[in-house]
């Protein structure tokens, strides 16, 4: 077991390594200049020249990128007094001449058009994005297994057909439009009867200036976005389900007399969450990930909103956090369900 998340732990290292080199090389190619974007069109020469020098945009692309790695990678040589003008937080471990191998935190560097510190941009909006994301996958899991449980359990029913068409529809729906649909039904139409805003963020100011937790802005954005995996999870639920119920040590116990609820949970739904538990994952990382226009319908101000308006603006750390937040994001899940997926099936570590 530990040799096996050994090997996940070093695989997903090596994919965060690639997916940072292969984006950075991406963006910092693109033919856009971030320093006249500061400015705007008409700036004068002389100050959009000192603004990309103050930003090292002067730079060849290999260097600028390897400032860059340099900058986020938790382990470097380095000389420490550079390091302090950096703001860099370490701790020195080896000194070697003028310079020291150090251990510090990656440093996301400061945004183009603010000046802010990327990692405090980050803070703010994340945790937005993360509640919205669980939100999100505890509805669409919650609901997904019990209602394909059910479609499998009465096959070729009523049930179970209303249950295969309203996930095919529910799938069928990007999420943004069903954002849209939900926003204007019972944000605005219905709206005085539900309570609930069209817009708003989980985070709000009151009349005097403090903030205060809006916890009903949760709803509707978490419904659009739980709406496909639910879909999918019904389906998949629905399909494992009937591939365990029609095994033969299922039968067996059947005929032994075994209660059909301690049949269906402890015997079938168990053995039946393998490829679920697969799905709920990439999903939950997708969901960090793909927020971003749903959370642009709510104006729910996440990583969505953020990620978007650093694109529209070319603020590159802030573009290059949130993907290596993301890419982070997916490897870590991706390493969490092989763990649980080795719990439920001992025999997926040999393979």
């Amino acid at each position: 077991m530990i040799k096996y998340i050994a090997k996940r732990l070093l695989a997903g290292i090596l994919v965060v390594i690639a997916i940072v080199i292969l984006i950075t090389t991406i963006i910092f190619l693109a033919p856009v200049d971030p320093a006249q974007l500061t400015f705007g069109q008409r700036a004068e020469t002389g100050a959009v020249a000192a603004k990309r020098e103050a930003l090292g945009l002067d730079k060849s692309l290999p260097v600028q990128m390897a400032y860059y790695l340099r900058d986020i990678s938790p382990i470097n040589f380095v000389d420490i007094q550079d390091a302090q003008q950096r703001r860099y937080q370490f701790v020195q471990l080896i000194p070697l001449g003028s310079k020291s191998l150090i251990l510090k935190k990656p440093y996301l560097r400061e945004s183009y058009q603010t000046g802010r510190s990327v990692t405090a941009i980050l803070a703010e909006a994340i945790p937005k994005t993360i509640l919205l994301a669980l939100a999100s996958i505890l509805l669409a899991s919650f609901l997904g297994i019990f209602l394909g449980a059910i479609s499998a359990v009465y096959k070729n029913s009523m049930t179970d057909n209303i249950a295969v068409i309203c996930s095919v529809i529910g799938y069928s729906l990007p999420s943004y439009v069903t954002a849209i649909i939900l926003a204007l039904i019972f944000g605005y139409y219905l709206g005085d009867w539900t309570g609930l805003n069209v817009q708003g963020s989980i985070i709000e100011l009151d009349d005097f200036g403090d903030r205060r937790y809006a916890f009903k802005n949760l709803i509707l954005p978490a419904l659009a976005l739980g709406i496909r995996p639910v879909a999918i999870i019904t389906l998949l639920t629905r399909s494992s389900m009937l591939d365990v119920l029609n095994m033969d040590y299922i039968r067996t116990a059947k005929a032994k007399g075994l209660q059909k609820a301690s049949l269906i949970i402890k015997h079938g739904l168990r053995n039946a969450l393998n490829p679920v538990a697969t799905a709920i994952s990439g999903w939950f990382a997708a969901l960090l990930a793909g927020a971003f226009f749903v959370e642009n319908v709510f104006n729910f101000k996440g990583l969505g909103e953020v990620t978007v308006t650093a694109l529209i603006n070319f603020d590159i750390p802030i573009v290059l956090g949130a993907v290596i937040f993301t890419a982070i994001t997916f490897v870590v899940i991706n390493i969490l369900v092989d763990i649980v997926y080795v719990y439920l099936d001992p025999r997926a570590a040999v393979n």
